[in-house]
């Protein structure tokens, strides 16, 4: 193999050139240094340790938390002709002496392992020829991050036994304070720091009120069938009951959540690795894990837990670098029962705080009037102009002095008794009498019929924003009785002016669901994709590897456009290295050739 970072490019993993600061990270590790990297999803981190381990001699270790992970990377790297391997949990014992045995003769390249094996299997990793030591998904090091594993926390040992080792942290998701941390504990150095920024241009952005969750899935849905997907859910009963709705109405769902069996859970997901267009529910327990890169929508059915969660669960979406979209359908009860979440955890104030504060960011990430991926980026100190492709940018909400209509909202909640939910307080606020109102003498209030100059989905909005803001409470363990936070009292004491966006009308079925997105290939073009995608799957099931391991479907519209009619014009495709091209290289000519 090639001792140069650019022929390695190139002939390995079929590239011509390196991105960002790849060439700047790669040159530094393969000198002996530690790094940490932060990259976004789909920027090419691997390749900022697999390159230098590929240069140095010995094995690069690769510290990674799942399973399934590890297989279809080293999956991937075999198939680009690289001696990779995986130690972990489900090899035998015959297996593991065997893989041993070529860790001891030096006969890979690349070994991956999980934290916890890793801390058991030291005493004979220190007999090993390393080349360096790299620690994927390193945010789970942080104690105050939403992914926090102990056993990642453990993993500052690896400075003490391996000191002249070059260690490299990478992540796509840590805040400034969660950077610092990864840094220090690791013992990095925080001279050895390379932050890429956190854009996803690819990616569109969007949120929605929750009206009807069911009705607003399926009519973001219905453009979609074919492609592959996540909806994230908070329960495991939610999970089931989307997963079963989806499929009544003409999708191909798979459940997955942290209730279903091992077996169950891992069949599911090897099911979306090597299929295409099935749509995978889960609760948060999936994800991590997952390297497809042809996701091409993220849909949240619930709110996420924080601004990180919810930036780490979208990008699992286009890591193909092709147009991508993230829905978050959001409601007053899903902010509240975060905060319940929060409040009724056993973990230290401070924590609380914090979770608090980033419950927050995404509130506010959720509820602004500016492009959502300004707000996104702001978060983790980035900065961008408005982008033009998230729903705020495409479709400007409109904001009103809504201060008079919180007013009048607390001033109902109060007066009702604080302990009405939002159907009976919107009732007294439109002036609509019903048999239990009458009875409660609610009709004879003050603020019986304040609110007529609003209809009940205005209402509706507007609570959900006050809760948003930190005004109302929302009683999520009860029959969610509103009440006013010691924030909404103060508000109604002082009356300042509130800014409030205007609730949008629901557009007629059809005509939102179609993406704006232009297709990226042209008609022509299309056609010789999808036979090229057919090939592609039938390679797949005759090796049982996902799809994407053999070629991107970026690689395969490059072939789609370019009609490359030889072995060294397949050559020149991005993505088409050395043992791909023998590989696989005549099986995708006589289909272009094919196709005339």
């Amino acid at each position: 193999m090639p001792a140069d970072p650019l022929s390695i490019l190139k002939t390995v993993y079929g590239y011509d050139v390196f991105r960002g600061q790849q060439r700047e990270i790669i040159e530094h590790v393969i000198a002996g240094n530690n790094a940490f990297v932060l990259m976004p999803t789909g920027g090419g981190k691997s390749l900022c340790y697999q390159i230098p381990a590929l240069v140095r001699a010995g094995i690069g270790l690769v510290v990674s938390p799942l399973i399934a992970l590890m297989e279809d990377q080293v999956a991937a790297l075999r198939q680009a002709g690289v001696k990779a391997a995986a130690l972990n949990s489900r090899l035998g014992g015959a297996e593991k002496e065997l893989l041993w045995r070529d860790i001891a003769r030096s006969e890979l390249d690349l070994l991956y392992v999980a934290p916890e094996t890793l801390l058991k299997s030291l005493d004979r990793l220190k007999s090993a020829h390393l080349s360096l030591i790299a620690i994927d998904e390193a945010h789970c090091v942080s104690q105050w991050g939403h992914d926090f594993r102990p056993e990642y926390r453990a993993l500052d040992c690896l400075a003490d036994i391996f000191p002249d080792m070059p260690r490299i942290a990478l992540t796509a998701t840590a805040d400034a304070p969660t950077r610092r941390e990864i840094v220090e504990h690791l013992k990095i150095g925080a001279q050895n720091s390379f932050v890429a920024g956190f854009d996803r241009p690819n990616i569109r952005y969007c949120a929605a009120e929750k009206t009807s969750t069911t009705q607003q899935m399926l009519r973001f849905l219905e453009p979609r069938k074919g492609e592959s997907g996540i909806v994230y859910c908070l329960s495991k009963r939610k999970t089931e009951e989307v997963a079963a709705s989806l499929n009544d109405h003409g999708h191909t769902a798979l459940p997955y959540h942290a209730g279903m069996e091992m077996k169950a859970r891992e069949k599911n997901q090897r099911r979306f690795q090597l299929e295409q267009g099935l749509i995978m529910v889960a609760t948060i327990a999936f994800g991590m894990g997952i390297d497809k890169p042809d996701v091409r929508f993220v849909l949240h059915a619930d709110m996420p837990a924080s601004i990180e969660a919810y930036y780490q669960e979208t990008g699992r979406a286009g890591r193909d670098g092709l147009p991508a979209e993230a829905l978050m359908i959001y409601g007053a009860g899903d902010i509240a029962l975060r905060r319940r979440f929060i409040d009724e955890s056993e973990a230290p104030e401070a924590r609380k705080r914090m979770e608090h504060r980033k419950l927050d960011a995404l509130l506010g990430f959720a509820e602004s009037c500016q492009c959502r991926r300004q707000v996104l980026l702001r978060y983790f100190g980035d900065d961008c102009d408005p982008c033009g492709n998230c729903d705020v940018c495409l479709d400007p909400p409109e904001t009103f002095d809504g201060s008079v209509d919180a007013q009048k909202l607390l001033s109902c909640i109060y007066r009702t008794g604080e302990r009405f939910g939002q159907a009976h307080v919107i009732s007294v606020l439109l002036g609509e009498p019903d048999e239990r109102i009458e009875r409660l003498g609610h009709d004879k209030l003050s603020t019986f019929g304040i609110g007529t100059a609003h209809d009940r989905n205005a209402w509706r909005s507007i609570i959900r924003q006050l809760v948003a803001h930190g005004l109302i409470d929302v009683d999520v363990a009860g029959h969610g009785g509103l009440s006013i936070s010691a924030k909404g009292r103060e508000f109604l004491r002082e009356k300042p002016p509130m800014s409030l966006r205007v609730v949008k009308k629901a557009k007629a079925k059809g005509k939102s669901a179609r993406r704006e997105a232009k297709e990226p290939l042209p008609a022509a073009d299309r056609i010789l994709f999808e036979k090229l995608r057919a090939r592609r799957l039938d390679l797949a099931k005759a090796g049982n590897v996902p799809p994407y391991v053999i070629f991107h479907d970026k690689t395969l519209m490059e072939m789609a456009a370019r009609t490359p009619r030889s072995a060294a014009e397949l050559a020149g495709i991005s993505g088409v290295g050395e043992a791909k091209l023998a590989r696989y290289g005549e099986a995708f000519l006589e289909v272009i050739k094919g196709h005339g």
